[in-house]
């Protein structure tokens, strides 16, 4: 990767090291990324974020890239994952920042606001809307009853059994696979022909084989064990929200999704964003944009596009939002 005046060091947070890619002077926005992403996939609005006044803050999260990776599955609950973000925003010196998120970053970031709206300002998050918690049945289980047991967030709930079928495939392999993913159709891991896809994937225009390499170079150090143990917490996760059943989002948010990401085609999730519901969940979002043609890495797919719906004129993270009828900026609400 070239220079890119992109500094990187390690902090202490939560009982872990974990490290944070950061660029700027100004208002901090938290990029949170997730599966199997980095602060890497945040390359484009680190550099836009920074010219644009502000100072952007990428971590690799508990378990990814140079960030410790603890064994147990126990800890990387969305309490764990919401502490080491909270951690990371005292460490920042800042009472609250702007938070930026995308799949399983956005999942947390949604939880950050639940549980701590008090430290952040204004949410855009991408691919993954807010979802309410259900208090009579188990996601997995509803996930399993919709897409069956090849379904890829439930073949990810056993461990050592993806790790052996992602060694066996090959980190750079199954990263080109994933990464390259561009249909709404669901991802499923059939038990009988594993993961390895028909011939070699092919990179998409918005992803080099430097940015192919860095991933890799990077997963082949970490492994794949600590983004499976996300997905090995969603039952847990709705177990320990239980007091949250009903709670609002009450920060002004903004959302963003790609109209070929499987995330946007999930059963009912259409509907839910665009019926009116969302808004009832999340009273202070603003927009929802929907990007044609894209699929879910959509910070990089449309990098410019992404970061031009963050930042507006005069340098003010994008949206107006307007509470007790008065209508501000997100900038201004930071003052």
């Amino acid at each position: 990767m070239e220079d890119t005046g992109i500094n990187h060091r390690m902090v202490d947070v939560n009982g872990i090291n974990m490290h944070i890619a950061e660029k700027g002077q100004g208002p901090v926005v938290l990029l949170v990324h997730g599966f199997p992403s980095l602060w890497y996939s945040w390359r484009h609005q680190i550099l836009s974020l920074a010219a644009s006044g502000y100072k952007a803050v990428a971590p690799d999260l508990r378990g990814y890239g140079d960030t410790d990776a603890p064994i147990s599955p126990q800890t990387y609950t969305c309490f764990h994952i919401v502490d080491d973000l909270v951690a990371l925003i005292d460490i920042l010196g800042q009472d609250k920042v702007f938070v930026v998120g995308h799949d399983w970053g956005a999942v947390m970031s949604w939880y950050l606001c639940l549980f701590r709206p008090d430290k952040v300002k204004a949410l855009v998050n991408l691919s993954v809307a807010f979802t309410p918690r259900f208090p009579f049945v188990r996601p997995l289980t509803v996930l399993r009853a919709i897409y069956g047991d090849e379904y890829y967030m439930l073949r990810f709930q056993e461990p050592g059994e993806m790790e052996a079928e992602f060694a066996r495939v090959g980190t750079e392999t199954v990263l080109r696979k994933f990464l390259s993913y561009h249909t709404p159709a669901p991802l499923k891991i059939p038990r009988d022909k594993g993961f390895a896809p028909e011939g070699q994937p092919t990179l998409p225009s918005w992803l080099s084989e430097e940015d192919i390499q860095y991933y890799t170079s990077r997963y082949e150090k970490s492994g794949f064990t600590g983004g499976f143990n996300y997905y090995r917490n969603i039952n847990v996760n709705w177990e320990l929200t239980a007091q949250w059943t009903g709670a609002q989002v009450k920060v002004p948010v903004k959302f963003m999704v790609g109209d070929q990401d499987l995330c946007y085609h999930m059963v009912g999730m259409k509907a839910y964003i665009h019926s009116g519901l969302m808004k009832r969940d999340v009273p202070f979002l603003q927009e929802v944009v929907v990007l044609k043609g894209v699929g879910h890495f959509i910070m990089e797919e449309r990098a410019d596009e992404i970061s031009g719906h963050m930042i507006i004129n005069n340098g003010e993270v994008t949206v107006s939002v307007s509470v007790s009828s008065s209508s501000s900026s997100l900038a201004n609400q930071s003052k």
